[in-house]
């Protein structure tokens, strides 16, 4: 059975101007979810929750199956790691070195040699001031930091702020290398759709505040086609429309060239071609084509979070 390494049951927060929930929410343990969704969505507002920076005005947390009534041990406090969105002003007197230093008072599993072994790979210079460094440099010495504490729990919001592509890549392969070596946790919260591509195992799409659902991402790759077909004319392409209710977006393109987009297009082809409609062309939808039509409503095979207790 599959350990849980995050839920939440029924989780309201009320913000200055919206509320964020009810939050229904299941994350595996030894797995990375990737957190989408517009800025203001909620996505900091839940990983504030996570490490208790705020705290909900209704529902449970639990963390890794234990729920807390005040604050979370230190003993978990120390197997989380956080890498916020914006640089901890109180390290910026410091430099790499002394912060280092400071943090590893507080991570009793700090590895030194490996927190070493990431400065020299991201190459960032041990002896300037934090509040010198450029934003990348700055970046890549917190999640330095944060992977030297050997977290259980990884949480990060737009890791790859800062960033040039080299350093990006680095830090890409750095995470997964990470996950796959420790069975740790992790939840990103990120705009850039290559780096939900390229390290998420789930995808959990918040929208306005309301949680639209999580998927495996695998299962979103291929879900939704855009095909293009010879039609006659309007009355033709409303005749299509009606007998594939499952599509979407019929659009006459050009006189006699329609489109439209549908969900499992290797099921619904020979259905196309029984009608008489010859395909021309199709082209799976790119991910952030598919996060955007599930903001709209179109969502894809989702996952229950609903558990027998």
């Amino acid at each position: 059975m599959v350990q849980m390494a995050i839920e939440l049951r029924n989780v309201r927060k009320q913000r200055r101007s919206k509320t964020i929930g009810p939050l229904n929410l299941n994350l595996p343990q030894g797995y990375i979810t990737a957190l989408v969704g517009q800025n203001g969505s909620g996505k900091s507002t839940l990983l504030n929750l996570l490490l208790q920076l705020t705290n909900p005005e209704e529902g449970d947390i639990y963390w890794f199956e234990n729920k807390y009534d005040s604050e979370l041990p230190l003993e978990l406090r120390q197997s989380i790691a956080y890498v916020p969105e914006n640089s901890i002003s109180e390290e910026n007197h410091w430099n790499a070195e002394q912060a280092a230093r400071f943090r590893k008072h507080w991570y009793p599993n700090w590895d030194e040699s490996f927190f070493q072994e990431l400065m020299d790979r991201f190459e960032v210079p041990y002896h300037m001031k934090l509040s010198k460094m450029s934003k990348g440099e700055r970046r890549k010495f917190e999640i330095a930091a944060a992977l030297a504490s050997r977290p259980r729990l990884l949480l990060l919001d737009e890791p790859s702020s800062g960033l040039d592509p080299f350093a990006w890549k680095i830090m890409m392969e750095t995470l997964r290398k990470y996950m796959e070596e420790n069975n740790a946790t992790m939840i990103i919260s990120t705009h850039i759709v290559e780096e939900v591509r390229r390290l998420a195992d789930y995808i959990v799409l918040i929208h306005r505040g309301e949680l639209l659902g999580m998927a495996e991402k695998d299962s979103l790759f291929g879900a939704w086609t855009e095909v293009w077909v010879h039609v006659a004319d309007e009355e033709e392409l409303a005749e299509l429309s009606a007998e594939l209710p499952g599509g979407i977006n019929f659009t006459m393109d050009t006189p006699g060239v329609a489109s439209f987009i549908i969900e499992q297009f290797s099921k619904n082809e020979k259905r196309i071609q029984d009608l008489g409609v010859k395909v021309i062309k199709s082209r799976s939808l790119e991910l952030d084509e598919i996060l955007g039509l599930w903001t709209q409503g179109h969502r894809p095979i989702l996952i229950d979070h609903k558990r027998g207790d």
